[in-house]
Formats: structure tokens, sequence, C-alpha cells
């Protein structure tokens, strides 16, 4: 690689590192923000009736007696020498409860953006081939449903609908892995997928439309067209081809989005994902679960960010020109 390639490489590491060190700092902060304890939230009203002695060797034992600056600092130490904490309430270390939720939620992410991907993609060419026609209209308002309706109230309505009318609850059985029974799963990650889907086609659609309509009043489209070049492959390959940038952003963002901020419809249909990791580990007042947690994602939001410039480059001659 040329020394500028690696001058701008070292500098997107370090911006990934000091983005990272802000995520740590801000939740740290933010946890502590938060009234109670570890010890409140264990023992409930009968944290009350502690003496002084049990209150101070309950606090030695969750780590939380000391400063907090050297209470950060041991969090940060342990989790560079791979010691992400421990799960109190589950009896489990952190790394082991992530090895299990992290898959769920990536194979969630995955899905949704699928189906994203097969319902924007289309609704925004099928909106841009005529602007301000009935066909564009549909296309605004579907598109303003995805972005208005809470996908807390679209899951809600959508479970209550099925298990009632058509019997169809496989959320209601223990969650199975992939491995475990493929079919099972798939029909647990249906609703979910097609909820979080739903909301993030929205976005993928209004960008595929503002892209496309830009892309075609560039003269190499003029041009294009007036040589004959068939509609299909003109819309195809030199439209759509050219307005994929925008797209892919717009997809990296929200896919990266989905790897944290699934934990309501992960909560609503009981997905041991790692949304849900996080929301148990605030109720349970568990720091070092939360932190290291919202640490493992903000590090998958980066490197879905990084994936996503590298895509660029494979998509577009003009960046690796640049």
């Amino acid at each position: 690689m040329s020394p500028t390639t690696w001058r701008r490489l070292l500098r997107r590491i370090l911006s990934m590192l000091g983005t990272l060190l802000g995520v740590a700092v801000l939740v740290f902060i933010m946890l502590r923000a938060i009234p109670g304890s570890q010890i409140t939230a264990g023992l409930g009203t009968e944290a009350a009736a502690l003496t002084p002695e049990q209150r101070a060797a309950l606090a030695e034992y969750y780590g939380i007696d000391k400063p907090l600056v050297v209470q950060f600092f041991s969090w940060l130490g342990n989790v560079l020498t791979g010691n992400l904490g421990f799960s109190s309430s589950s009896q489990v270390s952190v790394g082991k409860l992530t090895l299990s939720a992290l898959p769920v939620t990536f194979e969630l992410a995955v899905l949704s953006i699928v189906l994203a991907l097969l319902i924007g993609i289309p609704l925004g060419m099928l909106s841009a081939s005529k602007p301000d026609s009935p066909r564009d209209a549909v296309g605004q308002v579907v598109g303003l449903a995805g972005l208005s309706v809470p996908s807390f109230l679209l899951a809600t309505v959508l479970t209550s609908f099925l298990s009632a009318k058509l019997g169809f609850n496989p959320n209601g059985e223990a969650y199975a892995t992939l491995v475990e029974d493929p079919v099972r799963n798939l029909r647990q990650m249906v609703l979910p997928s097609l909820v979080l889907g739903f909301g993030i086609a929205a976005p993928i659609m209004r960008t595929t439309r503002t892209a496309l309509l830009e892309v075609r009043s560039q003269d190499f489209v003029r041009t294009a067209r007036a040589k004959g070049v068939p509609a299909r492959r003109l819309q195809i390959r030199h439209i759509l081809g050219n307005a994929l940038v925008p797209i892919v952003t717009m997809t990296g963002l929200q896919f990266g989005y989905l790897l944290g901020g699934a934990v309501v419809v992960e909560q609503i249909f009981s997905l041991p994902g790692i949304g849900r990791q996080v929301l148990l580990g605030i109720q349970a007042k568990e720091y070092a679960v939360v932190q290291s947690t919202v640490l493992i994602i903000a590090l998958s939001f980066v490197l879905v960010n990084l994936a996503t410039d590298l895509l660029y480059r494979i998509i577009d001659p003009r960046v690796r020109a640049e």
C-alpha cells in the first residue's frame, strides 16, 4: 500500500479508538447517574434493613466501593485483557452471554436488512420512474408509514392479530437457534424481521428515490438514452448502478443501528439478543454487563461503517481513483 493509504488507515484506526473510548466514558457516566445500585436492584426493599457493615461488604463484592475513576480504569483494563466482567444474576461471564446473544441479533439484523432492501429499492425505483404521479404518491405514503409507525406498536398489533386469528405465535415457544432447529428458528424470526424491515425500508426507499432522480438528470443518462440504450438496461446498469453509494450508506447505517437498537423488538418477541441483554443489565444495575455489551455494540457499528467504506471502493470506480 502507498504511504497515503497507510496514513488514511492510521487515521481511521485512531478515529475508531477515540469513538470507542468516548462511548465507554459516556456509558459509564450515564449508568452511575441512574438512581440505585446493584445492591438495591438485587435486594429491593430489603436493602433498607442492611447494616452499614453489610452494605460496605456488598459494595466491596460488587466493586462499587472504589472511587469512580478507579472503577472505570479497572473495568477498562479488564476489557483490554479480554475480561468483559461477570453477571451476578446469570452466574456466567459477560463474554459467554455476548457469544450467545450476538448471533441472535446478527441474524435478526441480516434478515431485516434483506427484507428492507427487497421492499425499499423496488419501491424507490417505482416512485422515481414517474415523479409526482399516483405510483409516486403510493410509494411516499408507504415510506411515511414506515417512518411514522413505531416498531413496538406494529409488533404488538401483528402478534395479537396473528395469534388470535390464525393461532400463529412461534415466539411463545422457547427460542431455538438456527443450528438446533432451523425451521422453528426462522418461524420465530419472521415477525420481528418483518417489523424491523418495514421500518428500515422507508429510509432506504426515500434514499433510493432521491438518488435515482439525481442520477437521471445527469448528462451521461441523456446520452445513453439518445444512443438507444434499452430502458431496462438504462435503469438497472446506468442509473441504479451510479446511485448505489447513498443506498449503501443508508443500508450500512441502518444495519449498524440494528445491532444495538433492536432492543424493543427483541423484548416483545422474547429474543435473547444483545439489545435485550443490555436492557436486563440496566434493570439489574449490572454495570459490567451494560458497559461491556454497549462497547461491543459500538465496535460492531464502527466495523460496519468500515465495511461500508470498503464497499464504496468496490461499487464506485471514482472512489477507487481518489
